[in-house]
């Protein structure tokens, strides 16, 4: 590389990792959840350590730190963690950042053994991935239509099309790279000024879209406090009461019910039901709502003594969930405790003498 292109590189690779230290600084100073700040302020750390440990001359103008590649080593594993952690709503736990420590452990390892190795190990964390990005892109996608708050569904498509893509480009361009230094594709590699350059970009636009995207499109919804147009509130408290009558019908029993289709019940426009739901409600997406209807109706059963033999995977069955293991965790979240021993609980105080049998 001559002397004005490693210029160039040390440059780009510095405006992105600057870029990705102005997402950490405004997440992290932010109000917004615990989960979603240190999923962010991990992986934008990690993002800067890549970006410079890519980019060689700056890398060894820095002296070529160890610190600095170990901190690169997990990149992909924390990219994964942040997209759950803001358009999933997962949260940051031991089984959640297990993947980027895999990735830290197989990343050290590769200096530690032989060449031979180093290069399964090497394609083998490429790979791995590749899968993470893809797995992150199915879920985020997966629950784009079921997302009530406007502003995070315009941001995770924004967001999700350039960096999955990004991510995946820089994959198979890294394969290529270790079986041919040729060829003009190859520039899209983070470690080419191009490549650089393309990363700057995708960063600076994501640190833009960080500043500018309102907390709710990252944060818990908000109730709204106070309705300026009284025609408006007016207008919302029949719709909401319209929205009870269907759900008291049992709608929420409908296979297949989408945040679509409920709107055409009601007659009204989809993103105003989307808003409803979100800002009236409390709900952050349309899974959540139609749970708190299951969970609640789960409840009546669970403590209802005329139902103790029927199992609780028969309940969740029979109110929509397709598995155990979803209506768990859906229990859970609303209640604080499992379907077993909520309705151990329940059936105790209401007859002392019940055995239940789930």
């Amino acid at each position: 590389m001559g002397e004005s292109a490693a210029l160039i590189s040390a440059f780009v690779h510095g405006l992105a990792a600057g870029a990705v230290l102005v997402i950490a600084l405004a997440v992290g100073r932010s109000g917004l959840g615990r989960h979603v700040r240190i999923a962010t302020v991990l992986m934008a750390l990690s993002v800067v350590g890549w970006v410079m440990v890519e980019s060689r001359p700056l890398f060894h103008a820095m002296g070529e730190p160890a610190a600095l590649e170990a901190l690169a080593c997990p990149v992909a594993g924390l990219f994964w963690l942040f997209l759950l952690t803001v358009f999933a709503d997962w949260k940051v736990t031991p089984l959640t950042l297990a993947p980027a420590l895999v990735l830290l452990v197989t990343g050290i390892a590769q200096g530690f053994v032989h060449a031979s190795v180093s290069d399964v190990l090497w394609s083998a964390r490429n790979v791995f991935s590749a899968a993470l990005a893809l797995h992150a892109a199915f879920l985020v996608l997966r629950g784009w239509s079921d997302d009530l708050v406007e502003r995070r569904r315009r941001f995770r498509a924004v967001l999700l099309s350039l960096a999955c893509l990004f991510v995946l480009v820089e994959v198979v361009a890294g394969f290529g790279f270790r079986m041919t230094r040729e060829g003009a594709w190859l520039t899209v590699v983070v470690g080419h000024p191009i490549g650089g350059l393309l990363t700057a970009a995708l960063t600076l636009a994501m640190s833009m879209l960080a500043l500018t995207v309102q907390p709710s499109a990252f944060g818990a919804p908000r109730r709204a406090e106070a309705v300026v147009d009284g025609r408006s509130e007016a207008a919302d408290l029949r719709l909401i009461e319209q929205l009870n009558a269907l759900m008291a019908a049992e709608a929420w029993r409908r296979e297949g019910l989408t945040i679509g289709g409920l709107a055409g019940d009601l007659g009204v426009p989809e993103h105003r039901l989307r808003r409803l739901i979100n800002q009236r409600l409390g709900h952050r997406n349309f899974a959540d709502f139609l749970n708190g209807h299951r969970i609640a109706a789960a409840q009546r059963r669970l403590a209802d003594p005329a139902e103790a033999r029927t199992t609780v995977a028969a309940i969740a069955f029979d109110l929509g969930f397709g598995s155990l293991g979803p209506f768990n965790r859906a229990f859970r979240a609303v209640t604080g405790s499992t379907p077993t021993e909520w309705r151990r609980t329940a059936l105790a105080a209401a007859s002392p003498e019940l055995q239940e049998a789930s």
